[in-house]
């Protein structure tokens, strides 16, 4: 597997002479297996220059497969520049997370609609397969392909692709989910307390490369806390935690200039270097990763459903969204927030009434206040949990509460609730946990075919 990085700031693409050493365009990195297979993750400005590389080289026609994070545009910008996608005879197949009522087609030729760009969608030569994706795998040749989603104001997926025994993660556009960090692998805090973040350690499990966003350090992160991206120190934490072998710092801050990434590093590398043989540097514009492959057992998998592609349509009944809030500004901001997705919201103020209509709608999710009269959201997640009704019994529980640190989360997760929200939260951020936990409880999707 040989992997070449062409883009690797993040947010916004920042040339100059401060970013010369590791780069200022953003994300797009080039993956290559052993045989040929080629696997380009995300298309933002850097894929510029990958694609002019392509359409020289001796090999033709060009067959690739193009895995995009999310649409946001520091990920796709690219896109509409990418050489080989105007080419007849080449083939490509392009993959993003589905999202509920919006394909991946329909947001690529957004962006490059007439009043933003004189090509149309239609017009490129390239025989192109559209793939929206949910949680799961896949196979690219020989090559499995674990999605993930991310924790970002946007529906994202990260991405693990192993062949022959060998494991690259590639996960960008990441914030935790906690709101404390997790205290370096191997120390008293370093057991991951939020279910989300175990599952994520669980995704990079044994990986002998990390490519992960790295966008802030831990001084800066409390004022950028639900923008989408990750502290250093704790993706440190995390890959040591995972037992990965090289952790690849990506997604730079369009503001941290090659200087400042130098100090970044060496805090990165002194903190993993006291608790394990994690091997950190920081991604460059330019730079090569050859892994091996061999032909001896794959390392770690991380657990994961078999079918990943969205089915076509949406079915015509709108999945019912439960909030239980008793602050009547909660539940008008949540309502709001989702009153554009294509769901059915139905309103509790308190934990009995919550009980009532969940028995009465069977929803596919619920959103939970813990402080409320009377009986408080754990009870009611413990009741719920205790329903002889698999789909009350089952149905995905976010708490959305002020109650913070690892004991609270800690109580919330013990009662069944199935993800924790602190308050004040961002809309994106409420949206994109919603589209993931309906996603991932099949509501909304027609049945397959």
């Amino acid at each position: 597997m040989r992997i070449r990085f062409w883009g690797t700031r993040g947010s916004l693409a920042k040339p100059g002479p401060t970013t010369l050493r590791y780069g200022g365009n953003t994300a797009c990195v080039e993956v290559r297996m052993a045989d040929g297979t080629l696997v380009v993750l995300d298309c933002g400005t850097g894929s510029h220059e990958l694609g002019q590389q392509l359409v020289a080289s001796d090999e033709q026609p060009v067959r690739g497969h193009l895995l995009i994070t999310h649409t946001h545009w520091d990920h796709i910008q690219g896109f509409p520049f990418f050489a080989p996608l105007f080419v007849p005879g080449y083939e490509w197949d392009v993959y993003a997370p589905g999202c509920l009522g919006q394909r991946l087609e329909s947001a690529l030729a957004g962006q490059m609609e007439y009043a933003y760009f004189p090509v149309s969608l239609a017009q490129l030569g390239a025989t192109i397969r559209y793939h929206d994706l949910l949680e799961g795998s896949f196979e690219i040749g020989d090559v499995r392909v674990t999605t993930h989603y991310m924790g970002h104001p946007g529906l994202a997926l990260g991405y693990r692709l192993e062949v022959g025994g060998v494991a690259l993660v590639y996960a960008v556009d990441h914030e935790p989910h906690a709101r404390c960090p997790p205290g370096p692998a191997g120390s008293t805090t370093a057991t991951t307390i939020h279910w989300e973040d175990r599952r994520h350690v669980e995704f990079l499990a044994g990986a002998d490369l990390v490519i992960h966003d790295s966008q802030y350090t831990s001084e800066e992160y409390p004022k950028r806390v639900g923008w989408g991206h990750s502290p250093v120190e704790w993706v440190v934490d995390y890959a040591s935690a995972a037992g990965a072998k090289q952790l690849a710092l990506f997604h730079h801050d369009p503001m941290r200039d090659d200087d400042s990434l130098d100090l970044v590093l060496e805090a990165c590398r002194q903190r993993a270097a006291a608790v394990g043989n994690l091997e950190v540097f920081a991604a460059a514009e330019g730079q090569v990763v050859e892994l091996p492959e061999r032909a001896t057992s794959a390392p770690p998998k991380p657990a994961a459903a078999a079918a990943v592609d969205v089915p076509d349509g949406v079915s015509s009944e709108q999945p019912c969204v439960l909030i239980c809030d008793d602050d009547p500004n909660v539940v008008r901001l949540l309502a709001a927030t989702l009153r554009h997705e294509g769901l059915r919201l139905v309103v509790a103020n308190d934990g009995e009434s919550a009980l009532r209509m969940a028995r009465a709608e069977r929803p596919a999710l619920v959103l939970l206040d813990w402080r409320m009269p009377g009986t408080d959201g754990l009870e009611v997640c413990r009741a719920l949990r205790a329903e002889d009704d698999p789909r009350l019994r089952d149905v995905p529980v976010v708490l959305v509460t002020a109650q913070t640190g690892p004991e609270s989360t800690a109580a919330g997760f013990e009662a069944g609730v199935t993800d924790y929200l602190t308050k004040p939260f961002t809309p994106p951020h409420v949206r994109a946990r919603v589209r993931a936990w309906l996603l991932r409880a099949g509501a909304g999707s027609a049945p397959e075919r």
